[in-house]
């Protein structure tokens, strides 16, 4: 990357280098800017050809430098000859003016260090596009090293060369002397030009007289500036030291012959020794066959083997070389009318360009932008041949890139699309414009668009014509994916509305409607609904026609995907606009058929579409009413399991303080038996009833638990609600006494009373009442951790004559069936224990349910710790004491209930056969531990 800005570096300072010593200083430079090298040209390519514009009035112009450092290896009288012969050619081609002949803008200018003069706008010679780069800037353009002439630019080009020569010989009488590739210049059009008349000859005879010219000597020792190019020089100038105007169509003979051959003259001129080249030459000539001018298109090639006869009067004058047949081209006269176009009138130019067309596709790229479209846009300016004109410049658009089209012909366009007068060419010009709208829209930047062609669209439909109307609503959907939507919607759509409703024409009505019809697709749902539809409505007509455009919108919004019609908009504003409509008297068989088939179709999808949204709100409906009903069952049930649960809490209560404090209301006896215990309790057994006070405190003060709703389990049959038995029996149980045993005055040491409590209890479960919530399972069994009492249960929960789903419930003491673990008392040393019979309960078990077989106290003891637990301990998976609440263990559940410690009782270990004496107290405590853990 480096190398090429440095290389591009080096190039720019070098050209800027040679401008700068070529031109400082020339009075050129005083009203020209002075640009880029871009060719050489005249005699032995010695000019210079940068790139100027005047400053005045920024023209584009070519300006031509001879750089007088090329000459510094002459002698001054060499210099003085070589300069006086530059200046001359200079000098006679400033005075002559035809149109084949470089046209001088301003002319030479001398300074101490260059020559220099201005011409038209140059691209370059003849002899740099044949491949002779003398002269030229390194490295050599790529316009120039890759420009390839086409047919019809080579046959005008020499075309141009002889009428140049032949308004020189007939008109100025005057022989150039020097025709060669280096003196025909291309301009920027690509016409051919002559210049280089250093060597011209002008007759010496009168003007109505035979023409004679002088000719000079061929001197070999002047400088090869101040002489002619031999190799394109007629023999006649080297051996008989004459010359005529035949001379030079010698001399267009070597051009046509090196134009075909890439360059290469026909003879190669040995300059040391000329005299024997041209002799040679001539024989060469004389023997000329045409293996010789394979290379030159077989309908010239006779022709130019009469150019190049060695006898002058042969050779076919300028006159008669522009009458060819080769020059008959199609390409070739069509170049040859524009360049004589401003010569004609309107009648005979207006006939021309309607023959255009059918030419211009014949024709290369190339040569119709740089030849045929300049002379195309200077007519703009003539009001009457701008219509025909215009397709000419569109069909040339077609074929130019957006660029070219940009840079070249919408500059050109700008005032015609404004054009307005006189209306008649006005008219004609919207036709065109109309016809080629794709063109316009696809290769027009937007802005353009908005500002010069839309407002053109806009004008076509408000104009009075109607064959406009008909033709701008017939081409506005071929181009409607092109416009931007604001102006569609704001613009476009309410001057096809307007044309529709104000007009008197039936066709401009329709096609208004079929035009809406196809646009459709480019409009937005909600304008198409809030818009167009209610347009329909204020149609005055009722022509079959037009109530078969309005239905062909109807149905296209109605089927279009992205489009639709509400079923609002179709019960409210369609159906009853087109059922109207359908029963017309104007309207034909068919006509009616369409009307009723798409009615029905909107009357389908209006059913279908309204049902459906009937069926959803129905079962949203049977939903929320199901929701309520579950809803208000749900709170019933919640009150209920609270009022319960806060009954049950208030049992507890009751009970853990009654046992707590040992039945101290039970009778006068106890009181005194506890304050005879409480005389000989140990600072262990102190210690522990405190923290058991503790624990009845924080009883107390722990909140409620908070009932929970449960997945209904299936109905059951509805058995008797025991709950209201259930509370009075736990109401007395907690008022009835527990007997202890009476010990003797000398007793130390009596044990707190145990009251065991086991219980089951279930509600009855119906529809409306599914759970019993405090917390707990409907099947649960409840014990009281730190009383050391074995509960009293059945083995199975649901055995027995009682109905399903109903638990059984034990309330009591130590049963009969059991051993005795209520009491435990102390006696001195030496004494006896006495055990005390405890209190029959099985009235409680009659009234709560049957009573278990009785077990003695040999199968009692005989059987294992294991087997023993499993009596009071359900079957796994059963809802009962095993069983746990909300994924809770029961013994667990009973800690959080009571606040207390896991209950010993449920330990195997605890089951074994317990011992009916104690000999000591401390052996009573030991026991005391293990049961109160």
């Amino acid at each position: 990357m480096e190398s090429m800005l440095n290389k591009l570096k080096s190039t720019v300072t070098k050209v800027t280098a040679d401008v700068t010593s070529a031109v400082m200083g020339n009075p050129v430079t005083r009203e020209f800017d002075v640009g880029r090298h871009i060719a050489s040209g005249g005699n032995g390519l010695a000019w210079k050809i940068f790139n100027g514009t005047k400053k005045s009035t920024k023209q584009e112009v070519a300006v031509f430098v001879f750089d007088k450092k090329l000459i510094d290896k002459y002698q001054k009288f060499e210099k003085d000859q070589i300069i006086d012969s530059l200046k001359r050619g200079v000098q006679q081609l400033t005075r002559l003016r035809h149109p084949r002949l470089l046209t001088v803008q301003h002319p030479l200018e001398e300074s101490r260090d260059c020559l220099a003069f201005c011409t038209e706008p140059v691209f370059a010679s003849l002899a740099n596009i044949l491949g002779n780069w003398e002269n030229l800037p390194s490295p050599v353009s790529p316009d120039i090293k890759d420009y390839k002439l086409y047919d019809v630019e080579t046959k005008y080009g020499l075309l141009q060369v002889s009428e140049g020569l032949s308004f020189l010989h007939s008109s100025v009488k005057m022989v150039h002397g020097n025709v060669t590739p280096e003196n025909i210049i291309l301009n920027k059009s690509g016409a051919w030009k002559i210049m280089g008349f250093d060597f011209c000859v002008s007759s010496t005879n009168p003007s109505e007289q035979e023409p004679k010219f002088p000719c000079k000597e061929w001197d070999p020792n002047l400088p090869s500036l101040c002489l002619p190019n031999p190799e394109y020089l007629a023999p006649e100038y080297i051996l008989s030291v004459s010359c005529e105007t035949a001379s030079d169509m010698y001399s267009l003979g070597t051009v046509m012959y090196a134009v075909f051959n890439k360059g290469k003259p026909i003879f190669e001129v040995n300059k040391q020794d000329i005299y024997k080249s041209f002799s040679r030459q001539l024989d060469q000539l004389s023997r000329l066959g045409s293996s010789s001018l394979t290379n030159i298109p077989e309908e010239v090639r006779e022709h130019v083997k009469l150019l190049l006869n060695v006898t002058p009067t042969v050779r076919p004058d300028a006159d008669q070389m522009t009458k060819i047949p080769f020059f008959d081209d199609v390409g070739a006269v069509t170049l040859q009318y524009f360049d004589t176009l401003f010569q004609r009138d309107n009648l005979q130019k207006s006939q021309f360009f309607k023959g255009l067309p059918k030419v211009l596709p014949k024709l290369p790229k190339r040569v119709i932008v740089q030849r045929i479209l300049p002379c195309l846009t200077s007519e703009f300016v003539n009001p009457d041949m701008v219509p025909f004109v215009l397709p000419n410049v569109l069909l040339i658009a077609e074929e130019c890139t957006k660029e070219e089209y940009v840079k070249l012909i919408l500059p050109e366009l700008g005032p015609v699309f404004k054009q307005q007068e006189p209306i008649q060419a006005s008219n004609m010009i919207l036709l065109i414009f109309l016809q080629k709208m794709d063109l316009l829209l696809t290769k027009t930047p937007p802005d353009e668009i908005k500002n010069s062609v839309l407002p053109m669209v806009y004008r076509a439909l408000e104009a009075p014509s109607i064959q406009i109307q008909e033709l701008c609503l017939n081409i506005i959907p071929t181009f409607a994916n092109l416009i931007d939507y604001p102006s569609m919607k704001n613009a476009l759509i309410p001057r096809i509305k307007n044309a529709c409703l104000q007009t008197s024409s039936l066709a401009v009505r329709v096609n208004s409607l079929v035009c809406l019809g196809k646009i459709l697709e480019y409009l937005d749902k909600w304008f198409v609904l809030d818009d167009i539809l209610p347009f329909l409505q204020q149609i005055p007509s009722k022509e079959p026609a037009v109530l078969m455009g309005i239905l062909g919108i109807y149905k296209c919004t109605f089927t279009h995907k992205k489009l639709g019609i509400t079923k609002e908009q179709l019960a409210g504003k369609v159906l009853p606009h087109l059922i109207p409509l359908s029963i017309e008297n104007n309207l034909n068989l068919n006509q009616f058929n369409s009307f009723i088939s798409v009615i029905k179709e909107m009357l389908n999808r209006l059913e279908s579409e309204h049902k459906t949204k009937l069926e959803q709100l129905h079962i949203m409906q049977e939903q929320q009413k199901s929701l309520d009903i579950g809803n208000q069952m749900n709170a019933s049930e919640e009150t209920k399991v609270t009022n319960v649960g806060s009954q049950i809490d208030k049992v507890f209560n009751s009970i853990g303080t009654d046992l707590l404090t040992g039945g101290e209301s039970e009778n006068k006896e106890d009181g005194l038996q506890n304050k005879h215990k409480r005389a000989s309790l140990t600072l262990e057994e102190k210690q522990k009833l405190a923290k058991e006070q503790e624990q009845a405190q924080k009883l107390k003060s722990q909140q409620p638990l908070k009932p929970q709703v449960h997945t209904p389990i299936a109905p059951v049959k509805q058995t008797k609600d025991l709950t209201d038995t259930l509370m009075d029996n736990m109401s007395s149980l907690t008022n009835l006494s527990v007997s202890t045993p009476k010990i003797s005055s000398s007793s130390t040491f009596t044990s707190v009373p145990s009251t065991g409590l086991g219980m089951m209890f279930s509600t009855p479960i119906d529809n409306t009442k599914r759970n019993l919530t405090n917390g707990l399972n409907a099947n649960m069994g409840f014990q009281t951790s730190g009383f050391n009492m074995p509960v009293n249960t059945n083995q199975n929960f649901f055995s027995g004559p009682s109905t399903p789903g109903v638990t059984k419930m034990t309330l009591g003491g130590t049963p009969s069936t059991l051993p005795n673990f209520n009491a435990v008392s102390v006696p001195p040393a030496g004494a006896k224990q006495t055990q005390q019979r405890p209190t029959d309960m099985s009235a409680l078990n009659n009234l709560f349910g049957p009573q278990k077989p009785k077990v003695s106290m040999n199968q009692l003891s005989q059987q294992k710790p294991n087997q023993w637990l499993n009596q009071f301990v359900p079957p796994q998976g059963s809802p009962g004491m095993g069983s746990s609440v909300m994924g809770t263990p029961m013994n667990t559940i009973g800690q959080s209930a009571f606040g207390m410690q896991a209950n010993p009782f449920f330990n195997p270990q605890n089951f074994a056969q317990p011992p009916t004496t104690m000999t000591n107290s401390s052996s009573a405590s030991n026991d005391l531990k293990d049961l109160f853990g």
